[in-house]
Formats: structure tokens, sequence, C-alpha cells
């Protein structure tokens, strides 16, 4: 596994160090270079490995043009709902109003917790 990160690790070099010596980073290259100190730093909530594979990958698909923009609110909004459609009828008005409480807490601290109290 080492040795598929350092092969990884040094054609990314290969291809980021003749542009960075000449001034002359685009976007991505700019972007995969700031993740990749992040990796280094331990800042991401994945070990280092896993976080250098992933910004590599995201690197690839960005010169390949098929790295997206993030979604829109009303893109994550509809795809939220469209997971509760697909519980069970029973449960899909309680999945839909969770949807709507405040959210606590954020998925590097560990998860993020949605409450709504319903009297029984």
């Amino acid at each position: 596994m080492n040795t598929l990160a350092s092969i990884c690790a040094l054609s990314l070099a290969a291809v980021l160090l003749p542009a960075a010596a000449a001034g002359k980073l685009s976007p991505a290259q700019q972007a995969y270079q700031q993740e990749r100190a992040r990796c280094q730093r331990g800042e991401t909530n994945q070990d280092r490995a896993t976080c250098l594979k992933e910004a590599g990958a995201a690197y690839d698909e960005a010169r390949r043009g098929r790295l997206g923009a993030a979604p829109a609110a009303a893109d994550l909004s509809r795809n939220a709902t469209q997971r509760c459609d697909a519980q069970p009828a029973a449960d899909r008005d309680a999945c839909l109003q969770r949807l709507q409480a405040p959210a606590q807490g954020s998925a590097q601290g560990g998860g993020v917790i949605r409450q709504v109290e319903s009297p029984k």
C-alpha cells in the first residue's frame, strides 16, 4: 500500500513541480496542494494515507473536468426528501420532520443529531 501511495505521490509531483516552479498553478493544482497540506497536518478526519489518496483522486477528476461544484441547497434538500420517500409509509412523516429540526454537532465531531419530540 505504501508503494502505491509513493508511486502516486511521485507521479503527481512530476506533474505539479514544473508548474509550481514557473509560479503558474492551475486552480486544480492549487486545490490539490492545499488539500495535501491539510492531510499532512492531520486537519481532516481521515488517516493520512486515505486523505492523500482522496486528494489525488479529486485532483485527477478535476483535471478531467469531472469534479463538479458543491451541490446547491435545493439539490441537497431534494436528495434528503427522496431518502425519506424511500422509508416505509409509517416512518416517512417522522423522517421529513427530522429534516426540518435544527442540527447539533458536526461530521468531524462524530455526528450530526436532529431531534424531534412528539406526543405518544
